[in-house]
Formats: C-alpha cells, sequence, structure tokens
C-alpha cells in the first residue's frame, strides 16, 4: 500500500488545472490611469472636435461637415502625400535596416556591434530643426556636397518629396536596426544548422524558416517606421515648408489660421484621420504579432 501513491486533486478527474494565482490586475491600475489620462482624454477631445461646430450664438451642434471636407480638396492631397512618403520610407528604411542587423548579428566583432547600436540610438532620435539645417548645409542648394558633386545638374533638389524622403531615412533606418536586431538574435543557430543537415540552402533556410518566424517582428518594425514618418513635422516644416502637401503641416497651418481662419475643426477632423489610418496599419500587424512570439522566446 505503501508504494502506491495519491493523484494530485484535479489530475484524477482529468482536468489537469493549475492553481490560479492571486489577481496582479490592480497592480497596473495606475499605468491604465495614465493611459486613459494621456492618450483617452485627448483622444476624445478630437473626435468630439472634429463632429462638432459651434456657431456665433454659442450653442454646439454635431456635425460630419469638417470630417468631409478633410476628404476633399487640399486636405485629401495632404493626407494621400503622408501615406505615400511614409510608406515609402518605411519600406526602404526596413529593408535597409534588416540588412545592417543582419550584417551586425553576423559579424564577429563585439566592437562593431556596440558601435552600431550605439549609433543607432543617437540617430534615431536626431529629428526636428536641427536635421533639416544638417542637410540644408550638406545637400541644399548651396550645401557642400551638392557644390562639390554636382548635384543640381542631376536634377537633385532637397526641397521635394525625394529628397524629404532621404531625410527621413535618415533616422528611420537606424530605428529599424534597433528595433530587428533583438529578432534577429533570436533566430537560433540549430534551426540552420538542421536546414543544411538536410540539405537546405540558405535561400530555402530563410523562405520557410527565417522569413515566417521572422514576418510579424518585420511587419511590426515597418508599422513602427510609418507611425514615425506619418507623425514627423518639424523636420518637414523646416525644410519644405508647403511645397510637398503633408497632412501634419496642413494641420498646422489649420490650427494657426496660415491660410484660413475658422478651421481648427478642419485641423481636428485631419487628426482624427491621421489616427484612424495608424489604427488600420495596427489592425494588420497585431493578428501576426503572436505568430512568431513562440518561436523567439
Amino acid at each position: 500500500m505503501s508504494a502506491t501513491t495519491t493523484p494530485h486533486r484535479g489530475a484524477a478527474d482529468g482536468t489537469g488545472r493549475r492553481r490560479r494565482g492571486p489577481r496582479t490586475w490592480p497592480a497596473a491600475l495606475p499605468l491604465l490611469v495614465f493611459t486613459a489620462l494621456c492618450f483617452g482624454v485627448p483622444l476624445g477631445a478630437i473626435a468630439y472636435g472634429a463632429v462638432t461646430q459651434t456657431d456665433p450664438a454659442g450653442a454646439t451642434r454635431f456635425t460630419t461637415e469638417h470630417l468631409a471636407r478633410s476628404l476633399q480638396g487640399p486636405y485629401a492631397d495632404s493626407l494621400v502625400g503622408s501615406v505615400k512618403l511614409s510608406a515609402l520610407t518605411a519600406l526602404i528604411g526596413g529593408v535597409l535596416g534588416v540588412l545592417i542587423a543582419q550584417a551586425v548579428v553576423t559579424s564577429r566583432s563585439r566592437t562593431l556591434r556596440e558601435a552600431t547600436l550605439t549609433a543607432s540610438g543617437v540617430l534615431a532620435n536626431f529629428g526636428g530643426v536641427p536635421l533639416a539645417f544638417a542637410f540644408i548645409a550638406t545637400l541644399g542648394i548651396s550645401g557642400v556636397v551638392t557644390q562639390l558633386a554636382s548635384l543640381e545638374d542631376l536634377g537633385w533638389s532637397l526641397y521635394s518629396f525625394t529628397g524629404l524622403a532621404v531625410v527621413y531615412l535618415y533616422f528611420l533606418i537606424p530605428l529599424m536596426v534597433l528595433v530587428i536586431t533583438p529578432a534577429l538574435d533570436g533566430l537560433r543557430p540549430q534551426w540552420r544548422e538542421a536546414a543544411a543537415n538536410n540539405g537546405a540552402s540558405s535561400w530555402q533556410f530563410w523562405r520557410h524558416v527565417g522569413l515566417p518566424v521572422l514576418a510579424p517582428s518585420l511587419l511590426g518594425g515597418f508599422v513602427l517606421l510609418f507611425g514615425t514618418a506619418f507623425a514627423a513635422h518639424a523636420t518637414a516644416a523646416a525644410l519644405v515648408g508647403g511645397s510637398v502637401p503633408l497632412v501634419t503641416l496642413k494641420i498646422a497651418d489649420a490650427l494657426s489660421g496660415n491660410v484660413l481662419t475658422g478651421q481648427e475643426n478642419v485641423a481636428l477632423a485631419l487628426g482624427l484621420d491621421m489616427i484612424l489610418i495608424a489604427g488600420l496599419v495596427m489592425a494588420v500587424y497585431l493578428p501576426l504579432q503572436r505568430r512568431s512570439a513562440r518561436w523567439l522566446r
């Protein structure tokens, strides 16, 4: 009788349920309150202002006029321009960032890795007016590189869509390096060895193992780069002004009354449009986020 053991309670009936630990959600309450105050309140104010209008008498009524106007004429062009610029720079910056990160991860030089990641951390946060002035002094009309290489004869212009895209890549590529390096570190060497032992080439490994596992991380990096470029304002304002239609510049003009007065609600509608576009992009990414989580633990 002593040789027999009593099964664990819960295992005998086949449930196999684990004992639940204490509820820990109250510990996240300060974060939830902070998020609600810093994100929920501004979002509610933007949405309310985008769908309401106050007449001279002080009466407020709901209307879709501002939302409709934000999707017409130059406002619609600015939304399209921002989406094009953000998608293009996010795609190019993502590809180049992955290539640089892969070279760093596969390198045996610890100094190269630390130097690259440190530089990426600095460059990813270097933007705004200082970055615009740095490029003006380098690649502007009278810039050093422009004069030495005679770039104007080749049709180069920093104050154009292409020039703005080059400036954005300056901080988007390092940002992608920082984002994707941990995911590349998560690719276990045993997977490559197993693929090689089964006769798979390097291309077959990346096609059937590497890229499927990294797909959510790559898409997440693209979303981050897209959002960063989509919301950028100071660099574009100092560099191109109104020559390139961007939604952030239109919002600034509407709020300041540079073009037409009384367009504050249209600016709020444009802000709501930006939030919806960012939400759609995130909706594509979130379902794939958990796909590779179990592989990269």
